[in-house]
């Protein structure tokens, strides 16, 4: 039998926090401006994208706090037990004195109308304790998340580079305070599940993979919440009730991954960040696809498995998985099955999913040798968490020049990520020359039937995929770099 507690409880800045009254819809930002009036954090966008209201959030893994840069406005209050957050104004030393952070964005000039400068600072301070000497490159990336309309960026990089001449992490005032705050973090996390509320009010955390997968049978049509990146939305933007909620952020059987010398196993509760060091080293061709997912906010908080589980036609992960043959693990209280990736998705909101089901993990099979491989992503913004369409290629070209197997696979130009099938049987046993490809882009237009919405036209997209197995084919034969020094 688990046992149940009625509280979330969790650490603000230097306090302790119990909340037996929580709405699931109840963000981190409301709650932090309108209950605790602590209103150093601002509401810009209310969908993750400004980095006004940037917080850290830290939780226990092998006996460290490791602290992620979040955007409040869309983590849910549910999601924080046995956590720490901290806040602006926590930065501040009891002395009154400015934290390195804010005196080198003060004496570097990094702030105007002041209004995003929080998120700046959290983002820096956040990097700054990972890295006290962080490259120009790593300062852009912790800030890929933040907006900024009247400072300029300049002296914002600037002040990043600067803030340990203010400064090193070992002196910083909070980490004693932090070391301290382990046994206290430790002590809330007692495998204890979490239930309050009722009806549409009610929130469930679980205590373990084992208590989610029973409470999830038991109650098959409450939200699941992870990341937030996605449901967070339904909140800020759809005013849409997501009540019964269940939060899995903090159960550590889902952060797990498993490699061998064949494949890759992440388990669902695998942020972008936490999957990265893998994706870069196991499938170095999805890097760069990798780093243009959102900001360091967004990767710090979404998942894999919530990328793949909500089903959506644009999700930028589908695409390259299917293509390299990714096959789904789903869970039904102790009952689980697998199916290939691509059969996942059925339907526009619609996945091959029981009532009670849930996803627990994605296995990708490493790229053979002597296989070719890559990942397109198209958006409006470089680090965009909307693409108009991704597109992944996969090809074996024979000894005698022919194609063995090709298999592409697309997100944005149908209902659900698909394959297309059509410009694969064109493309197989032929040679692989442009006159070949040529040929087979005709095809895409028995695949797909794209729509035109705000992010891209259908004509663009029809387009635009055409173009990029040209590219795929350019790059694999190594005429694309060419071609683009020449550009260049």
């Amino acid at each position: 039998m688990v046992e149940v507690t009625n509280a979330i409880r969790f650490i603000l800045n230097d306090e302790e926090v119990t909340l037996t009254d929580v709405r699931p819809d109840a963000t981190l930002l409301d709650w932090l401006r309108l209950e605790r009036r602590l209103r150093g954090s601002k509401e810009g966008c209310a969908e993750g994208d400004c980095g006004a209201c940037t917080v850290l959030v830290g939780r226990l893994m092998d006996d460290e706090i490791i602290y992620d840069s979040v955007t409040s406005c869309i983590r849910f209050v549910g999601s924080l037990h046995g956590t720490h957050v901290v806040t602006i104004e926590h930065l501040r030393g009891k002395d009154g004195n400015l934290h390195p952070v804010q005196q080198a964005m003060v004496d570097h000039h990094g702030s105007q109308c002041g209004f995003c400068t929080p998120g700046f600072v959290m983002s820096l301070y956040g990097l700054w304790m990972r890295d006290p000497d962080p490259s120009q490159a790593a300062i852009e990336k912790a800030l890929q998340g933040n907006l900024c309309r009247c400072t300029g960026y300049a002296p914002i990089i600037r002040a990043g580079k600067a803030i340990s001449s203010y400064g090193r992490p070992e002196g910083d005032p909070l980490r004693a305070e932090r070391i301290a705050l382990k046994q206290k973090i430790r002590a809330i996390n007692d495998d204890r599940r979490v239930e309050l509320g009722a009806g549409a009010d009610r929130i469930i955390v679980p205590g373990s993979l084992d208590d989610f997968a029973a409470v999830y049978e038991a109650n098959p049509t409450a939200t699941i919440v992870n990341g937030s990146t996605d449901v967070g939305l339904w909140v800020t933007k759809f005013m849409r009730s997501i009540g019964p909620v269940i939060f899995i952020n903090h159960l550590e059987e889902l952060k797990r991954i498993a490699e061998t010398d064949s494949e890759v196993r992440f388990h669902a509760g695998v942020s972008y960040s936490e999957a990265l060091p893998v994706i870069a080293a196991r499938f170095p061709d999805m890097a760069e696809l990798w780093h243009r997912i959102a900001g360091e906010q967004i990767r710090n908080m979404g998942t894999i498995g919530g990328n793949i589980a909500n089903g959506s036609p644009i999700g930028d992960t589908p695409p390259p998985f299917i293509a390299l043959g990714a096959r789904l693990s789903l869970r039904k209280g102790a009952q689980r099955r697998e199916i290939a990736l691509e059969d996942y998705f059925l339907a526009y909101g619609k996945q091959d999913r029981q009532p009670g089901e849930f996803v627990e993990s994605v296995t990708i099979p490493l790229l053979p040798d002597g296989e070719k491989f890559a990942v397109y992503k198209i958006s409006k913004r470089r680090e965009e968490d909307i693409s108009a369409l991704c597109g992944a290629f996969r090809a074996l070209v024979r000894d005698d020049g022919t194609v063995g197997m090709v298999r592409i696979a697309f997100g944005g130009m149908a209902a659900t990520p698909k394959r297309a099938k059509a410009v694969e049987a064109a493309l197989v046993g032929k040679p692989w020359t442009q006159a070949t490809i040529d040929a087979a882009i005709a095809a895409f237009a028995e695949d797909y039937q794209p729509i035109s919405d705000m992010r891209a036209s259908a004509d663009y997209r029809l387009l635009t995929a055409q173009n990029l197995l040209l590219r795929f084919f350019l790059d694999s034969t190594g005429q694309g770099q060419r071609l683009r020094r020449e550009v260049a």
